[in-house]
């Protein structure tokens, strides 16, 4: 029986993740799940999987829970804030993590998770876009197992075929090249760019996604932040990376080799196959996801990105080759500006602004520690904050928001 602790059980990916295993409860348990303040969500998925310990980030929203659960006659325990997540990911009674919290929020209870030497199955990308070298290090030191669930990183991972340790180059590697949907905008007039909604760019064409995801796949900053991630786990540069446009979602990622041989792995557009193989590697369980007919597929398609409709990959990039605290920078002020964005804030082509506001007002530096990487994050919100505001405010002035 494999113990399983879920960081974002409410989220798309730690929902799927609880569908496949109770798709092999006599295989898979769950042992503790975590939310940020779905307390209803938590509590159905308590009373579904009986763990021993439920997290809230909101206190509130914890003691709501605990008094449901008593009142269910449920023994699950009951935790709330940030330290009791990294309880939850060091939990003796687990031996592997599901680390699926979106966003910065993710990263402490991740090294958490590392640093106990757990089976770590990654689906937070930030962790190692923020603090890569220092989760690396911390797999390495703790003999923790890194496996991506990101459905891209999860395709080289199976395309490789052989693992290399976390962060190795593995030999024989030419290139990798990454796939990207396009998002829901990928032929929407320039134009209208700046009008689109948030219900518009939540409208994912393939995946099922939460909200902050669903954003960062319309302006593909999700493959900019994949791109930084790649690089970390398998040992390569951006030059190494190649990122085409492939809108059907089949193709998953690919790998080649220096003798030209090309690897890909496809599969229907569904997270459960990724989650299936991390939880069962390196065997293989049933996921649920239905077969992938190729008939009916009939053809498959690749393009370049084009980075003038899409600035927020072109800065992705540029970050990744600038490195240390550059990625920090971007993820945070991606971060901030996703949000005003969905709170009708910003306009969608302004996110990409905001961006590179900060990247050009914040100074980079090397990733010492810890502390230079959170302070690097504080820094970079502080200054998209203040550049949302002052765009604010020239919309909100007529004469001002003319000449801009």
């Amino acid at each position: 029986m494999r113990g399983v602790t879920i960081l974002g059980s409410t989220g798309s990916v730690g929902v799927s993740t609880l569908d496949v295993i109770a798709r092999h409860r006599g295989e898979l348990r769950a042992v503790a799940l975590t939310a940020h303040s779905n307390e209803s969500c938590l509590f159905e998925q308590c009373r579904d999987h009986r763990p021993d310990l439920a997290v809230l980030i909101d206190p509130a929203a914890a003691e709501r829970l605990r008094e449901r659960l008593r009142a269910a006659g449920l023994a699950t325990r009951v935790l709330h804030g940030a330290k009791a997540l990294e309880e939850a990911a060091q939990l003796p009674g687990a031996d592997t993590v599901m680390a699926a919290i979106v966003g910065a929020a993710g990263l402490l209870p991740t090294l958490a998770a590392a640093q106990s030497g757990k089976r770590l199955l990654l689906a937070n990308k930030e962790a190692l876009v923020m603090a890569g070298n220092l989760l690396i290090e911390t797999v390495r030191a703790s003999g923790a197992q890194l496996i991506p669930v990101d459905s891209e990183h999860n395709a080289i991972f199976q395309c490789l075929g052989t693992p290399t340790v976390a962060g190795t180059r593995p030999q024989g590697l030419r290139r990798i090249v990454l796939t990207a949907s396009g998002g829901p905008f990928l032929n929407t007039p320039a134009e209208r760019l700046a009008r689109v909604t948030p219900a518009e760019a939540c409208a994912h064409p393939n995946w099922v996604m939460g909200r902050k995801i669903s954003v960062d796949s319309a302006t593909l900053m999700n493959k900019g932040l994949e791109l930084i991630e790649a690089c970390w786990l398998f040992g390569v540069t951006p030059d190494d990376v190649e990122i085409v446009v492939h809108p059907q979602s089949v193709v998953h990622s690919m790998v080649e080799y220096l003798d030209g041989s090309v690897l890909a792995q496809l599969g229907n557009p569904d997270m459960r196959t990724p989650i299936a193989h991390a939880l069962a590697w390196p065997e293989r369980r049933e996921s649920g996801v239905e077969s992938l007919d190729v008939v009916r597929l009939a053809r498959l398609t690749f393009e370049a990105p084009d980075l003038e409709r899409f600035p927020c990959l072109g800065l992705a990039q540029c970050a990744a080759r600038v490195g240390g605290t550059a990625p920090v920078l971007l993820n945070a002020a991606n971060e901030i500006a996703v949000e005003a964005f969905l709170d009708g804030r910003l306009n969608f082509t302004a996110i990409a602004v905001v961006i590179e506001g900060v990247l050009n007002r914040v100074a980079s530096g090397p990733v010492t520690s810890l502390n230079a990487v959170l302070e690097a994050d504080s820094a970079a919100r502080r200054a998209a904050v203040e550049s949302i505001a002052r765009l604010e405010g020239l919309a909100s002035d007529p004469v001002a928001g003319a000449c801009a």
